[in-house]
């Protein structure tokens, strides 16, 4: 009887929920985490930092010396807006990728993930457009869902997202007798497609987005963790007034510890003060504690240096990753080539579908993130995503080499029954006990 209430009382909270909680649905890759975290399972899914490279021992020590020195206000509440000292930080941090801001208008939020979410909440009315990559960030797309927007695709190719394709969508928006709020980019080492916007058409889409008085958000997680010569320059800044129509997006989760979740925007003014009002009804501050945390370790570490050390070890895994799908995927499987972040995104072969191939993958013990899951509109059925940050190179071949089993054996069922036999077969796999 206990199950039968428990079901009543659900049901009773169900009709009680706001229209837009039907937009909130499990990730793709939470949805993974439960079965990709198990030892015996290789994760190529979640796009987890590599933070037993950071000094550990150097970072406690902080941490105490800090909490010594400065316990009373560190525990305390601060600023909506966030600490002043680490705004100016901040600020020097942007400064290597040519963005010019000032602490003034830099707003510090749980992680990027909440600056999002604020700037949605903030421009979206339920049935705005907003326009995004495709393929695009789960975590962004999550929260246009949430709030109720209708996301168009833009599409993206090797060397970022196509001009001539953001035009087009910009008409046909317009023609539809509606008009995008903003257009959502990741520029450098893209979650999850894993390429660049080149330095030239930073400038072109920054102008058509101008032109057409479109805002610009800007989301660079990774802009400091490239393999090939200094950080490009960020959209940010270029063509002289343009930071009215830019806001940034940074984040210390890829350059020092996610787990502190401290990351930041920068805005126009009047932007900032909506955007700090709306932390402040959400969270009242960001943790106090957090933030003299990373300030600290600005200010007393090689944090460049530690940098320096992620781009190599991240490196030396993408080419481990790289150097396995050449060597073991079957043919017709095609993949991009990063210069920095944390991706590959892969393209199985003709008539084959990686959602519908994952419960095979687990029960091979390989876990990835279906491309489905990057896309508002149900495209990316042959694409996946491929991490490569937390894995040491040898795991990263031996879960290339179950994978590249798994395809191979797809393409045999395929070949054998057609499509709809595969489908129905794949489809109705269970992973084992032992992983369920």
């Amino acid at each position: 009887m206990a199950g039968v209430t428990g079901a009543r009382t659900f049901d009773a909270f169900t009709g009680r929920y706001a229209q837009r909680t039907a937009g909130m649905t499990a990730s793709e890759i939470r949805a993974l985490f439960a079965v990709a975290s198990r030892p015996e399972v290789v994760s190529l899914a979640g796009g987890m930092p590599y933070t037993t490279a950071l000094p550990l021992d150097a970072v406690g020590q902080l941490m105490s010396d800090l909490i010594a020195r400065t316990g009373p206000s560190a525990l305390q509440y601060g600023s909506g807006q966030g600490d002043p000292a680490l705004r100016e930080q901040i600020c020097q941090v942007m400064a290597l990728e040519g963005v010019v801001g000032s602490p003034d208008d830099v707003t510090v939020t749980v992680g990027s993930q909440q600056a999002l979410d604020l700037i949605t909440r903030i421009f979206i009315d339920p049935g705005d457009v907003i326009l995004a990559e495709a393929p695009s960030y789960v975590g962004a797309l999550g929260t246009f869902a949430a709030y109720q927007a209708d996301v168009v695709h833009v599409p993206m190719d090797a060397d970022g997202l196509v001009p001539e394709a953001l035009r087009q969508a910009i008409a046909d928006v317009k023609a539809a007798g509606r008009t995008a709020k903003f257009l959502y980019t990741i520029p450098n080492f893209h979650n999850p497609a894993g390429t660049s916007l080149s330095d030239a058409r930073r400038d072109e889409v920054l102008q058509i987005c101008i032109q057409a008085g479109l805002l610009v958000v800007e989301d660079n997680p990774y802009g400091l963790l490239g393999f090939e010569g200094p950080p490009t320059p960020a959209i940010h800044g270029r063509g002289g007034s343009s930071e009215d129509n830019v806001i940034y997006l940074g984040s210390f989760s890829k350059t020092f510890a996610p787990g502190l979740r401290v990351g930041w925007v920068l805005a126009p003014h009047a932007v900032r003060e909506k955007l700090v009002l709306a932390s402040e009804a959400a969270v009242l501050c960001p943790p106090a504690l957090n933030q003299m945390v990373v300030t600290e370790y600005l200010t007393t570490t090689d944090w460049m240096g530690q940098v320096a050390v992620f781009q190599k070890l991240y490196q030396e895994r993408r080419d481990a990753m790289l150097n396995a799908l050449t060597s073991m995927m079957p043919s017709g499987t095609t993949w991009t080539h990063p210069t920095g972040g944390f991706y590959v995104w892969t393209t199985l072969p003709e008539g084959l579908d990686a959602k519908v191939m994952q419960p095979r993958a687990i029960t091979a013990r390989v876990a990835y993130v279906p491309g489905i899951g990057f896309y508002a509109d149900g495209q990316g059925q042959r694409e996946l995503r491929l991490s490569y940050c937390f894995p040491e190179p040898a795991r990263i071949e031996e879960g290339v080499r179950r994978l590249a089993g798994v395809v191979e054996a797809e393409l045999e069922l395929l070949a054998t029954f057609g499509p709809s036999f595969s489908e129905r077969v794949i489809g109705a796999t269970t992973p084992p006990p032992s992983l369920a």
